[in-house]
């Protein structure tokens, strides 16, 4: 699964990023009935739509690109939410600084700060996070960070 003593390989890589297109686009697609069709407000249809988007991305990350580690159940699934939270935060606070440290206040800005920016590092987050604290393999010491 990893080479390279720690290293993520190709097939890590590429799941991760898989399971997280898939979420995304759960997310993305519930959230849009949500919102229209189904009549809920936006904080309550994003708090839907988000927590369907990892659970989707952690099933696609325990049945896929993590089937070979052990770690499973709640407490894999609780932590796997916090890493998907975290990652949120780092989007959240991108667009924050970006529209009211900066006066960058333009939807133009505010996309690429919250959904380019922000997305980028809470990937770059979301994926260390997963793969040292959720499906960490048994007696690997350290990270991919070095």
């Amino acid at each position: 699964m990893r080479a390279g003593g720690g290293r993520p390989d190709r097939r890590e890589l590429l799941g991760f990023a898989a399971a997280g297109l898939l979420a995304y686009g759960v997310d993305l697609a519930l959230f849009t009935w949500l919102r229209g069709p189904a009549g809920l407000g936006p904080l309550t249809a994003k708090v839907l739509s988000f927590v369907a988007g990892c659970t989707v991305a952690y099933v696609g990350n325990a049945c896929g690109t993590y089937r070979g580690t052990r770690v499973r159940g709640p407490r894999a699934y609780a932590a796997f939410c916090a890493v998907n939270l975290a990652g949120a935060a780092v989007q959240l606070l991108c667009l924050a600084v970006s529209h009211y440290g900066l006066g960058l206040t333009s939807q133009r800005a505010d996309t690429v700060s919250g959904a380019v920016v922000g997305m980028a590092l809470a990937t770059i987050l979301r994926f260390w996070g997963t793969r040292t604290w959720v499906f960490r393999q048994e007696g690997r010491v350290g990270s991919w960070t070095g």
